[in-house]
């Protein structure tokens, strides 16, 4: 009799035996890794709910690490991605937290840094059937699913900002599908997120880089 592993794939786009453990955990860090330069020198995963309690059953721990590396969700090397990371010269590190319960039951926070020492939080919750969100960036709730082409501008809440935005993509000819703000407070760090149906041209970041009061730009294409 042959046995079947639980990373064969069981259905189409997924490696693992289950889609919010696994596929949705992918994503959630594929999503991650899009908003940081590579290469990632270091990562912790801080897991909760019911990813903090079965991470290792199901695979998680495996599929964010893939996920993290760039590794689609039907990717066969999830299955290896703790072998690949090491080549890589990646150091990751998964922490089960029990206490926080106040969270989606998939919820996981990845802390990334880069070789240039730049670092970035993101959590992200799986909300089934492979699908994922990013909710929070850096301790500023967010929402997003990386389901359509998105910029994150990172700036200060300042007058003008949105309207600089605007005007790039117009340029462009960039078909806004959504658009909001989010910030830690009144004239604080803001994240104004704006998604499009289709995929932003590559020089849209560097011209919203040009405003002043922007930080930085991420580009997270699907």
């Amino acid at each position: 009799m042959s046995f079947i592993s639980v990373f064969d794939v069981l259905g189409p786009n997924m490696i693992g035996p289950s889609s919010s453990h696994t596929a949705g955990a992918a994503r959630i860090a594929y999503l991650a890794q899009k908003m940081i330069a590579g290469p990632l020198v270091r990562v912790e995963f801080i897991l909760y709910g019911s990813f903090a309690r079965t991470y290792r059953g199901h695979g998680t721990d495996r599929a964010l690490l893939g996920g993290i590396m760039g590794f689609d969700t039907d990717d066969e090397r999830i299955r290896d991605s703790f072998s690949v990371a090491q080549e890589r010269g990646i150091d990751f590190s998964f922490t089960p937290n029990g206490e926080e319960t106040e969270v989606h039951p998939n919820t996981v926070d990845i802390h990334m840094v880069n070789g240039s020492g730049q670092e970035l939080t993101v959590r992200g919750e799986s909300l089934g059937g492979g699908k994922a969100r990013i909710c929070r960036i850096n301790q500023v709730e967010v929402d997003f699913t990386g389901e359509y082409s998105a910029a994150i501008v990172i700036h200060q809440d300042r007058l003008g900002v949105a309207a600089h935005v605007t005007s790039v993509l117009s340029r462009h000819g960039v078909n806004i599908a959504f658009m909001r703000l989010f910030r830690e407070g009144k004239g604080d760090i803001a994240y104004t997120i704006v998604e499009s149906d289709g995929r932003l041209p590559g020089a849209v970041a560097g011209e919203l880089r040009e405003n002043e009061n922007v930080h930085e730009v991420m580009i997270v294409q699907p």
